[in-house]
Order: structure tokens, then sequence, then C-alpha cells
């Protein structure tokens, strides 16, 4: 039985299964953890989310920024951007299987003694705290008044937890964490403009796993979103960045599609990678 981590994918179908085929990859053996952002800026979203739903158990996914978007436009709730390419997923005759499949994904998942999450984590939250709160927004996503849900959850306020917080901001606050953070504060304020390299921290922030005191420190700690960090940090050999792997490695922007195939102790795992076409121009 082997079990991989997997980074973002973006509608990039078919370097998952070049990758999948380069490990032998079994469904009936083998897991896979998809680190979110499964569709848009690639080639072949639905694809992706044929491919995937396919396996069963064998595809544990998480639920990143690209996805959620993918059904708030679904619901009316979010015009496509200029450089989205979902439509395909839209007007397939399994649209709305495949829709229900993404909004039955997780937000968070422990387990083989990692903390898989898409973006980031708070640094207040423990591993614990971190898998109670994705599972509100997952109750959320699964229940009766999903459009309502979706359209309460954009915006960037408030930009930090408090365990007071309530209603629409209490889980707006969690997606944003979960699915978008790169930057926050020693105190937890999160940071959404900035993409670059960590060297391009606004003042006052940090890259959120640099925090001193995180809770998850201790943990390591998979994610995605940050392809350009994913992407430098893989390329330079250093494995763990302060107990973190990130493993979105820019496939749809050019760069690879990279697996981690987790060791039999907690933070061990071996790199795959396999290079991908350029797709999407940054941006």
């Amino acid at each position: 039985m082997a079990l991989y981590l997997i980074g973002d994918l973006q509608g990039c179908n078919e370097p998952l299964q070049r990758l999948l085929r380069s490990v032998d990859f079994s469904p009936s053996r083998d897991t896979l953890y998809l680190l979110g952002d499964l569709v848009n800026r690639g080639p072949d979203s639905l694809g992706v989310l044929r491919s995937l739903s396919a396996l069963g158990d064998a595809a544990q996914c998480l639920l990143g920024n690209h996805d959620l978007n993918l059904l708030g436009i679904r619901h009316g709730l979010r015009k496509p951007h200029r450089s989205d390419t979902v439509q395909q997923v839209l007007d397939a005759p399994d649209c709305e299987p495949l829709l229900d499949w993404l909004r039955h994904r997780r937000m968070a998942i422990h387990e083989h003694g990692w903390l898989m999450v898409h973006a980031g984590v708070l640094p207040q939250w423990s591993a614990a705290q971190t898998m109670a709160l994705a599972g509100e927004v997952e109750q959320a996503l699964r229940g009766p008044d999903l459009a309502g849900f979706l359209k309460a959850m954009y915006g960037n306020t408030p930009d930090r937890w408090q365990d007071t917080l309530a209603g629409a901001e209490r889980l707006r606050v969690i997606v944003n964490a979960l699915t978008r953070m790169r930057f926050c504060t020693a105190d937890g304020a999160m940071e959404f403009a900035t993409t670059g390299s960590t060297q391009t921290a606004p003042r006052g922030y940090l890259p959120w796993f640099e925090v001193p005191g995180r809770k998850t420190a201790g943990l390591p700690v998979a994610f995605g979103h940050w392809s350009t960090l994913g992407a430098e940090t893989v390329a330079s050999g250093s494995g763990l960045l302060a107990n973190t792997l990130p493993l979105d490695t820019g496939c749809v922007w050019g760069g690879c599609l990279t697996a981690a195939r987790l060791g039999s102790k907690p933070g061990q795992f071996e790199l795959i990678r396999v290079q991908c076409p350029q797709v999407q121009a940054p941006g």
C-alpha cells in the first residue's frame, strides 16, 4: 500500500494520469490525497473531476479556493474570471453529480501523521481545532442551504480568528485560512493581496508557517496553493520547510506536478515529479 500527497491539479488531467502511471498507482491498493484546487485554469477540469470521482475512497480530496469558486459560479454567485476554464464542467451532462461529489470533499485531513490543508493553518489553531473548524464548513457545504453559505463566504473580513465568532463571519474566517492564506501576523491577522515568495511579505506579516509559537509546529503539515513557494522549495531539495511541505509546484504554469510518497514514519516522504506544459500565463 502506498500513500501519495499531490499538489494543485488546476484542471491538468493529463499530467495527473502520467504521474499515476509513473508510480503504477492501483486504486485497490494505494491512496491519493489531493491538496485542493482540483479545477480551473488548466485545460481539462472535467476530466479531473471524472477521474478522481471514479476512484472512490482511493482519492481523498481537499477543497481549494478554485473548487469553491466553481460552486459559486454554478449557483450564480460569481462571474467567471477571464482566466477561468470551468465552462466545460458547467456544460457537461454529468455536471450536477460531479458538483455534488465536489461539495462533499473535505476542508482538512489529519491522517498518517500529517495534517493536510489547501492553504494554511492559523497559528492559534491546534490540529484538533483545525479539524473541528473544517468540519463546520463541511457541514455547511453539504447542508440544504449551499447557495446561502456560498453567498456569505466571500470577503476579507474579519481578518483574524476569535473563538466568539459566529454565523457567516465564523465560517468565512475558516474558509479564508484554509483555502486562501499565505501571510499573517503573529496574532493571526491574515493578508490576501500578496502572492509572491516569502521574501515579499508585507511589513508586520510572516508566512503563516513561520509564526513563532504556531500550535501545529510539532506536526508535519502538507499544503498547496502557494506555487511560488512550492516550486522554489521542491527545486532546492530542501524538504520540509518549518515542518511543512508545500506541494503546489505550478503545474498549470509550466512547472511540475508533484507527489510526495509517504514513508513509514511521520514526516518521511519521497518526491515524484512529472513535467507539465504551460497552459496558462501567470497572472
